[in-house]
């Protein structure tokens, strides 16, 4: 195990813990000057790792989500709503297409608020109520999370809606079908894909930089 792997892995089982304050001390050790680093290096992998050890049934649901907010909490201190570091972006939302299986979304949404971007959880929506709630809210990327094929499926509604509406609005998405199938988010429509939270982060900032 390299010493990059162990401090993440020494990260999740602060985080396991609950130990808020052992988790800052890393993160502020980490960050050296720019919280970003910190992202980088611990939060997205840590909440990854996490994220893994329940598929395999090692750790609680609710654990993981209270690992994600712990991340939450902290990197809101680290980079408040004022600071001139903050991400400045269109608005950014996620939310389930026709789907109950959160766990995907919740780990995404943690890393993304860490790394400084505001991000609107809307939960689950069909195709038809998240490209009227995109529209209405004039979203600027919209992340759609998708675990079974049937709900994959769905996003080409959700562009063919968006289009018709004249929303210019980034679609990028994730989740089991998208892994199986690497050319499957072209097909329906999506701008960009994310295999895990490292990758939709990437991909958020790549969208951000072609809308501003």
């Amino acid at each position: 195990m390299t010493g990059a792997d162990s401090g993440v892995d020494f990260f999740a089982g602060r985080l396991l813990a609950l130990d808020r304050l052992g988790a800052e001390r890393m993160l502020l050790k980490e960050a050296q000057g720019s919280p970003f680093r910190a992202v980088e290096c611990l939060v997205v992998p840590a909440l990854e790792e996490i994220g893994r050890r329940w598929e395999r049934g090692g750790v609680a649901l609710a654990q993981v989500y209270m690992s994600s907010r712990i991340c939450e909490e902290l990197m809101e201190e680290m980079l408040p709503a004022s600071s001139p570091e903050r991400i400045r972006c269109p608005k950014i939302a996620i939310a389930l297409l026709d789907d109950y299986h959160a766990l995907g979304k919740m780990i995404v949404c943690a890393a993304l608020r860490a790394s400084g971007c505001a991000v609107r959880d809307w939960g689950r929506l069909t195709a038809e109520e998240l490209a009227a709630q995109v529209v209405r809210e004039q979203v600027g990327i919209v992340l759609i999370s998708a675990l079974m094929l049937r709900s994959a499926l769905q996003v080409r509604k959700v562009r063919q809606l968006l289009d018709a509406a004249g929303s210019p609005a980034k679609i990028i998405v994730g989740g089991a079908p998208f892994r199986f199938d690497p050319e499957l988010w072209r097909e329906v429509g999506a701008d960009a894909a994310g295999g895990n939270a490292a990758e939709a982060v990437r991909a958020v900032a790549r969208c951000v930089a072609e809308l501003t």
